[in-house]
């Protein structure tokens, strides 16, 4: 500004802001000629000037350099508080999907697998009472040794991922140390019984009584200690999946809410500066002040965008894929453990009326229905199966399967679980063939009906089963993965950096409008 030229006195500022003269607290006192000298004055420039909280409440105090400097600073805070807001909530979406999509899922997955792997281990070892240990049946015995051996390694597995995900817990870590000591027990009696059967050279279906008598003391150690163990740990992380969710989903939405009311904050700040550099200085806009309004904004809408995001793929993660993995995962656990007993009730008749009521309760188990015998079951499923074949959204069982048939969400995915029913069905039908053999007194048939796995004999058709299973979760599982990268990629270090440049652009444009006017009265 040139000498002598002073700035244009603005609305509502008085021209003592400017000319006048200064007292020893920095305020301006006004100079008015026709009081100047008078024997008023004196008296009135005696008067004790207010201090603290009245001070600041005297319009003559915010003369225009310190209503700027107040301002810019409030907007400064705002803009800083908004930022620490939008920190909190987004890192706290990214622990969520770390927490769910990394850990406890995962954790969870995994015990639902070692309730699997141990259902088909007894499976396993009731197949070597039942194909027979003579030459002839050697090479079934050795494809059942096979899968019995692949199963064990899968449990241990299990088990060793879980002590270790048990580190810092003693109370879980001795849980699992406990299971481990127990399946140890139990690989011994199924060696003891395979031994036992090997020397008897017995036949199919025909165990010895020592063979007998040692897997069913394996099999009620794994059904009375080791099943009821992995079931309740596979719940437990279940639960903690499902208490996880439900707090960062009640998390997302709370700081959604307080993201936009910092932000909002934050812009309606910045428009008050902008306002009153308008009004003092006689200017339409501050070009830096409007650009950092513009990336306030911009910084709002991003980070509320992301929380939203966060919050539907968490919910597509976990209420979509993963409650149907669970599901799923847990139905094969069980068909398997059913196909056991089928096999325990052909190898061990002294106990066939408990072995086939365990049939019976875990077939409701994944499809839950009326029916307190076999037939009134096989009448109940085939009802339902028709309903829903004419209507998909007509579900009117319940269990495992009837809660995979309520969350059809992915493409192909009804069409997935839709063969799971058919198939189950065909595996239903295919035990009643084995119990009609038996019946009938054709033992051998029956066996060989039981163990055959051409398509249409029960071996083969379970497998079709298992198969149909495995596709339906992979489907659901591809899409958790899916939801939880995109969490991760939309959270990453690219958010981070875009966050942090817009918070700085905001900051540095907020001081670079101010500063040319705070000059101005320097």
């Amino acid at each position: 500004m040139a000498a002598g030229v002073r700035p244009p006195v603005a609305p509502g500022e008085s021209s003592s802001e400017r000319t006048g003269s200064v007292a020893t607290d920095g305020t301006s006192v006004p100079r008015d000629p026709r009081t100047a000298g008078a024997p008023g004055a004196a008296a009135s420039a005696a008067r004790p000037r207010p201090t603290g909280l009245a001070r600041l409440r005297s319009r003559a105090y915010w003369t225009t350099p310190r209503r700027v400097r107040a301002l810019t600073a409030a907007a400064l805070a705002a803009v800083l508080l908004f930022a620490g807001v939008a920190y909190t909530v987004l890192s706290g979406g990214r622990d969520s999907v770390d927490t769910i999509g990394h850990h406890t899922a995962p954790q969870a997955e995994r015990a639902s697998d070692l309730y699997f792997a141990l259902s088909d281990l007894d499976a396993q070892a009731a197949n070597l009472l039942l194909v027979g240990a003579d030459e002839p049946d050697f090479a079934k015995r050795k494809a059942v040794h096979d899968t019995y051996d692949q199963r064990r390694a899968q449990a241990d597995a299990d088990l060793e991922q879980a002590a270790e995900a048990l580190s810092g817990d003693p109370v879980g870590r001795k849980a699992v140390q406990d299971e481990l000591d127990a399946l140890g027990q139990y690989e011994a009696l199924v060696a003891r019984s395979d031994l036992q059967e090997s020397n008897a050279k017995s036949l199919p279906g025909k165990p010895s009584s020592d063979a007998l008598s040692s897997y069913q003391q394996a099999t009620d150690l794994l059904r009375s200690r080791l099943l009821p163990d992995a079931d309740q740990v596979a719940s437990s992380n279940a639960a903690k999946v499902d208490g996880t969710y439900t707090t960062q989903s009640a998390a997302l939405d709370s700081g959604w809410w307080w993201l936009l009311v910092t932000g909002l904050l934050a812009l309606g700040v910045l428009a008050a500066l902008q306002r009153t550099l308008t009004v003092r200085y006689r200017r339409l806009i501050s070009p830096p002040l409007v650009a950092a309004l513009l990336l306030t904004a911009i910084g709002l809408g991003y980070g509320l965008s992301l929380v939203s995001g966060t919050k539907d793929r968490l919910h597509n993660a976990k209420a979509n894929a993963y409650d149907s993995v669970i599901a799923l995962s847990r139905a094969k656990a069980i068909a398997y453990d059913s196909n056991a007993d089928e096999s325990r009730w052909l190898s061990d008749p002294s106990r066939g009326d408990g072995y086939q009521q365990s049939f019976l309760d875990k077939s409701r188990q994944i499809a839950k229905l009326d029916g307190s015998t076999l037939a009134a079951y096989d009448t109940a499923l085939d009802t339902a199966i028709a309903a829903h074949q004419s209507s998909p959204a007509d579900v009117t069982f319940g269990g495992y399967l009837g809660d995979e048939e309520r969350n059809i969400t992915f493409p192909g995915e009804q069409q997935a679980a839709d063969q799971v029913l058919a198939d189950f069905r065909t595996y239903q039908q295919d035990d009643r063939k084995i119990r009609q053999f038996v019946q009938q007194g054709h033992l051998a048939d029956a066996i060989a009906f039981d163990t055959g796995t051409a398509t249409g004999q029960s071996d083969g058709d379970f497998s079709q089963l298992s198969d149909a299973f495995d596709k339906v979760v992979a489907i659901n599982q591809q899409a958790f993965d899916s939801s939880i990268q995109q969490s991760d990629s939309a959270l990453g270090t690219g958010a981070a950096v875009a966050a942090a440049l817009l918070l700085a652009g905001a900051l540095a444009l907020t001081v670079l409008a101010v500063r040319p006017r705070l000059r101005e009265y320097r």
